[in-house]
């Protein structure tokens, strides 16, 4: 997801520096939404790891 994100990036940029607003715009703003659902995602996913990790142990105890 972040790699898309990137590349979306990318994609604004270049059509920023050959004049296409639009679709910069919305390029920028596709970027914008997989980054910060790749943030959201890459949070969960420590908690639930740290969560999982304690219950293993008190499992194992």
């Amino acid at each position: 997801m972040l790699k898309y994100a990137i590349i979306f990036a990318g994609i604004s940029l270049v059509a920023a520096l050959l004049g296409f607003g639009g679709v910069a715009a919305g390029a920028a703003g596709i970027a914008k939404l997989l980054f910060g659902l790749f943030l959201v995602l890459a949070v969960l996913f420590i908690v639930l790891a740290a969560l999982g990790i304690g219950a293993v142990k008190k499992t194992l105890d």
